[in-house]
């Protein structure tokens, strides 16, 4: 199996300075984010009922945070599915390579921010479920990969 399970995944607390006139939360390379940030993106206008997602990365690391409204980012690694419910912009959940995720439940104008660790790159990608669980596990081996 690779590395990484469902429980490397860790919901982060982003630092929140409050003010009477709102809050503001930064992320830092490298500081608040244990990885360079070189991609930045969001999801919003997510039709309800639709879900986001369905694919693993190889080698992208992620921090996907709730900038507004809420969502459920479900992770499996092959054997294990854990659910985070986000729904505040100064938590965020990170997550290694090697899982499979899925976004899901958005509310109405939910905007769904990730910080990633590397520029958009097919390669990466793997988009079928069944794929990702032989990239996880060398059955053919009985060994990790």
């Amino acid at each position: 199996m690779k590395a990484s399970t469902v429980f490397d995944c860790s919901l982060l607390e982003l630092p929140k300075n409050h003010n009477i006139k709102g809050n503001i939360t930064a992320v830092n390379n490298l500081k608040e984010v244990p990885f360079e940030i070189n991609r930045v993106y969001f999801l919003y206008d997510v039709p309800g009922g639709e879900s986001r997602g369905g694919h693993a990365h190889k080698d992208l690391q992620q921090l996907i945070i709730a900038a507004s409204g809420s969502f459920d980012l479900i992770i499996n690694d092959g054997n294990v599915k854990r659910t985070f419910h986000l729904n505040r912009p100064y938590q965020g959940v990170l997550l290694p390579p090697g899982l499979w995720r899925e976004l899901d439940n958005f509310s109405s104008g939910a905007i769904c921010l990730v910080l990633a660790s590397q520029i958009y790159t097919e390669v990466d990608y793997i988009r079928d479920y069944e794929q990702f669980r032989l990239y996880k596990y060398d059955s053919s081996e009985g060994r990790s990969v």
